[in-house]
């Protein structure tokens, strides 16, 4: 039995409020863990301070979003200037088509696209938009990747591992998931063999380039480019969900990381630098079927709304003017802290697999490689928790779950970097206590 982190607090009476009004006392369920979750009252730069006062370096960083840390100076000055011009007008701003020039830039494959509020509805649209453009009905999806809370996406595996997916939530009909095909990641014969069956009728393959809703699984070499060969030969959209990888792992995401160009892409998180904002996108040729001009139907009152279109237009000015500075050093530092977080493990003699790329890491507790949502599955999640407490109760707040990813941001300094390491030492201690016997 692990030893919860946390004592009485301000933060349990607020999560006893909260269970009242709040479905398990939280407005997103990855935000819940046990025993309640910490309350926040402010954040600045590296940290956050709960409800009690208590500090902790973030490792989550609002789950990638915050690729500066928090409040950021420039990027929150901008916004108040715009606050002031007023919040939401239902017309088209300047500062959005400003904006949607700077993306355009740096992200090689968008040649055209439309501003939205989430992930969620990213991902959503875009599908809708590929299905739209080649008169298709089905997609693939591979195991472990996340695309949001939509019901075309959220799903899992058939019996087989290429079989027709099945809801992975209750209220969603089968039926609405009866052209979904899930795939194993990392698989590059499954998909041969299924777009050997099922070519024709695949309207597009969504992946995110790099796993990062399943822990950090990366790319095997060639995968990516032999899914856009694949899809390419089959007139198929291929869809890069960045929602996570763009302008994390470089200024123009995975497709300049790993030098891949999809048709299309669904951007967030960074892009938003703390607001709700994300985008869809791709080539002109598919994006002219969006609305008003074609019949692929999309909208949304709060879509490029001021604020989030000022805080954007923003954080991609300082990453384009900056990203020979911030880039590197992001991965030095992550380099750095996962270098620590291996032997430190190694000392204590723990089953670990520690993955990083770019300002993105994870840990598994287990002695087999990581390269799929099965091998994931099969780490030991009773380390893991026990490691995660620990490093709450020294001040350290990473993601809650395992199936999650660590994030770094240019405001962790080299005394984070160094309190982070030793506070690994506790966790892995505390970690080894709870394997199991072989």
């Amino acid at each position: 039995m692990v030893e919860p982190a946390l004592t009485e607090s301000k933060s349990k009476a607020l999560f006893e409020r909260a269970k009242k009004i709040l479905p398990g006392g939280v407005n997103s369920p990855v935000r819940a863990f046990e025993p309640y979750p910490f309350f926040v009252e402010c954040a600045q730069g590296s940290k956050m301070y709960d409800a009690d006062g208590k500090a902790y370096v973030d490792y989550c960083m609002a789950y990638g979003a915050l690729l500066l840390g928090h409040a950021y100076p420039e990027i929150i000055e901008a916004v108040k200037n715009q606050l002031a011009k007023g919040t939401l007008y239902g017309v088209p701003t300047e500062r959005e088509v400003e904006f949607a020039e700077l993306i355009q830039k740096s992200s090689p494959c968008m040649e055209m696209m439309r501003l939205v509020n989430s992930g969620t509805e990213a991902t959503m649209h875009a599908i809708r938009a590929a299905r739209g453009y080649t008169n298709r009905k089905k997609i693939i999806k591979f195991e472990g990747c996340f695309h949001g809370s939509h019901d075309a996406v959220l799903v899992k595996a058939g019996s087989g591992a290429t079989t027709f997916a099945a809801p992975n939530s209750l209220g969603i009909p089968e039926e609405t998931t009866q052209n979904t095909i899930v795939l194993p990641y990392n698989n590059i014969e499954a998909l041969e063999a299924t777009f050997k069956r099922e070519g024709y009728h695949i309207a597009a393959v969504i992946v995110e380039p790099v796993l990062a809703n399943v822990g950090l699984i990366l790319p095997k070499k060639d995968y990516l480019k032999n899914l856009r060969k694949i899809t390419s030969a089959n007139g198929t959209v291929l869809i890069f969900d960045e929602i996570i990888t763009g302008f994390r792992l470089a200024l123009g995401g995975a497709q300049e990381y790993f030098n891949v160009k999809p048709d299309m892409a669904t951007l967030g998180k960074v892009l938003g630098a703390g607001f709700p904002l994300a985008a869809f996108g791709g080539k002109r040729e598919i994006m002219q079927n969006i609305s008003p001009v074609g019949k692929v139907y999309q909208a949304g009152t709060f879509s490029g709304n001021p604020v989030s279109a000022t805080a954007g237009f923003t954080i991609l000015n300082i990453l384009s003017q900056k990203k020979n500075q911030i880039y590197p050093k992001l991965q030095k530092n992550t380099e750095e802290l996962t270098k620590g977080l291996i032997d430190l493990a190694a000392s204590h003699k723990v089953p670990a697999q520690v993955y990083n790329i770019a300002s993105l890491y994870q840990i598994f507790f287990t002695d087999k490689p990581i390269s799929d949502y099965a091998c994931a599955k099969n780490s030991d999640l009773q380390m893991f928790t026990a490691y995660f407490q620990e490093l709450l109760r020294q001040g350290v707040f990473i993601p809650p779950s395992q199936f999650e990813t660590c994030f770094l941001s240019t405001a962790h300094t080299e005394d984070n970097l160094k309190f982070t390491v030793n506070s690994f030492d506790k966790a892995l201690a505390a970690a080894s206590k709870t394997r199991h016997p072989q």
